[in-house]
């Protein structure tokens, strides 16, 4: 594991390193995580359109799932539970197939406008329970599947790397016309003898363009 970081100067090795360099946080800094979600949680997560999700495979990787929907579509049950429904997508269910060996969910939530992120991780569930995902149906389409989270850490994150990238600042934005699209991704990673046209409307045939 070594070699792959070979020519690269003060790697470093444990955390007192670090912790030389940078100062400890200040007390309220530290004491500021929640093993609940409290009303400034439950009000952050209803006004959020987004969320990425981080789980750990069986065979160890990581993998980051953005979910989005109309603001509030992730469901605050009570005070240590929410619930995050599962909308038609490319169908590979990695975060399934993580959470049936490794229940172990984080989360980080954006609200458009807002600088500040609200992170919560916890022990999470996949269940079809009939009522929950009735309560979360979106355009008549009720969602096969939620995910249910049992909170144990929540905390607001501060909002300068959002500040600092001009996330929200249409004015600081580049120009994306020369970044590939999924189409152009799928083409090229996936070795497909198809023109990005093709690739969307196979794609379209089987449903996978569905928003709901």
């Amino acid at each position: 594991m070594r070699a792959r970081f070979a020519g690269f100067q003060d790697i470093i090795e444990d955390f007192d390193q670090v912790r030389a360099i940078i100062r400890k946080p200040i007390p309220a800094i530290e004491h500021k995580i929640l093993d609940h979600l409290d009303p400034i949680c439950r009000d952050f997560i209803a006004a959020s359109p987004f969320v990425v999700l981080a789980s750990r495979s069986p065979d160890g990787w990581l993998d980051l799932s953005p979910k989005g929907d109309p603001a509030g579509f992730v469901r605050v049950l009570d005070d240590h539970r929410l619930a995050i429904p599962d909308r038609p997508g490319n169908r590979r269910v990695d975060t399934f197939h993580n959470l049936l060996t490794n229940p172990e969910l984080g989360l980080i939530f954006l609200v458009p406008g807002k600088g500040e992120t609200l992170r919560v991780s916890g022990e999470a569930r996949l269940v079809r329970d009939e009522a929950l995902r009735q309560s979360m149906a979106v355009k008549g389409r009720v969602p096969e599947f939620a995910i249910v989270v049992y909170v144990e850490r929540a905390f607001m994150h501060c909002p300068k790397c959002v500040m600092r990238s001009g996330l929200w600042k249409p004015e600081r934005w580049g120009d994306a016309s020369s970044v590939a699209d999924i189409g152009t991704a799928m083409i090229a990673h996936a070795e497909i003898d198809q023109t990005p046209e093709q690739w969307f409307e196979t794609i379209k045939k089987d449903g996978g363009l569905d928003m709901y």
